[in-house]
Parts: structure tokens; C-alpha cells; sequence
């Protein structure tokens, strides 16, 4: 199956937080890719990344990086796809990739999530694509209605330790 999102970081130490994008979008059975290209190190490959996405059948690509993140940016530069950045926390609490996210031309704009907010990077896309496909619109729909049952299983839990705990 094509993917139908593209993650990409820029180096295998963004793992850790870009796999929680993998994780969300493999419960949903939304196809996916990963890779790792540096837009400092590997800028050529970055572009023939961006350029040949849309061909492959992409529909979103969500960047992570961290310090300059420059990635989100770069890749946004080079394709017509919605480019969803993840600012990764690095040497000033990811506030640096942040900034560098957010600041981006007239043009070229580049969505942006939270400081390591991966899955919500992947909800993201998966809204985006919802868009024009109903099987991932409904498998948003679930989703977000069990967050409604987790939270209330959870608000009655917490009554039934506070009846227990603070009687007076």
C-alpha cells in the first residue's frame, strides 16, 4: 500500500519522539514512510524528497528537527504537499526549532505542533487527508470519541479514590 503520510527527521537520534507519529498512524491503518535526511547534511536528497513525494502518492509530510530545523522549511520550499513541522526539544528546550518553524516566509508556510508533539503531528495529517477520504474521516471520528471514554473512566475512578480517601 502507498504511503499516504511521509515522516522525515533529520538524524535517527529524532526517533524517540517521531516515533510516537509512527505509532498513532500504525493504530489508525494509515499508511506511512520514514525516513532520515539532514537538510545541513544531505540537502540534495531533501529536495529530490520534496519533489518526488507528491508522484509517490503522498498526500502530507510531517518534518521533525531540532536547533536550526531547518528540514520542515526546506521541504516545504520544494513541494506543493501541507508540510506539518515537529519542533524537537534540543539545547534550548526545543524553543530554537520552534522559532525556526514558525518563521517562515510569505509562501512557503510550514504547519506547526508543539515542542515534541509528534501524534499530534500524525492527527494532524490524518485530518488533512480526512478531508477527501471518508474510511480515514471515520477512523478519526472513533478515535477522538474514545478520549471522551478514557476521560470519564478515569473521572469516575478518581471519585471512587477521593470518596474513599477523604471522608470525614
Amino acid at each position: 500500500m502507498k504511503p499516504l503520510v511521509s515522516i522525515i527527521m533529520g538524524s535517527t537520534s529524532d526517533l524517540p519522539v517521531m516515533e510516537k507519529a509512527c505509532k498513532w498512524l500504525e493504530q489508525q491503518e494509515i499508511p506511512f514512510e520514514v525516513n532520515a535526511l539532514s537538510a545541513h547534511r544531505t540537502p540534495d536528497a531533501v529536495e529530490t524528497f520534496a519533489k518526488e513525494a507528491k508522484g509517490r502518492g503522498v498526500k502530507v509530510i510531517i518534518a521533525g528537527a531540532g536547533m536550526a530545523a531547518a528540514l520542515p522549511g526546506v521541504i516545504a520550499a520544494s513541494t506543493p504537499l501541507p508540510v506539518i513541522g515537529v519542533p524537537i526539544k534540543g539545547m534550548l528546550d526545543g524553543l530554537d526549532a520552534m522559532l525556526s518553524i514558525i518563521q517562515m516566509p510569505p509562501g512557503i508556510p510550514v504547519a506547526t505542533v508543539g515542542v515534541n508533539g509528534a501524534q499530534n503531528a500524525a492527527i494532524l495529517a490524518a485530518e488533512m487527508i480526512a478531508l477527501g477520504n471518508d474510511a480515514i474521516a471515520q477512523k478519526i471520528d472513533n478515535w477522538k470519541a474514545s478520549l471522551g471514554q478514557k476521560i470519564e473512566k478515569a473521572n469516575k475512578e478518581l471519585a471512587a479514590i477521593q470518596d474513599y480517601k477523604y471522608k470525614c
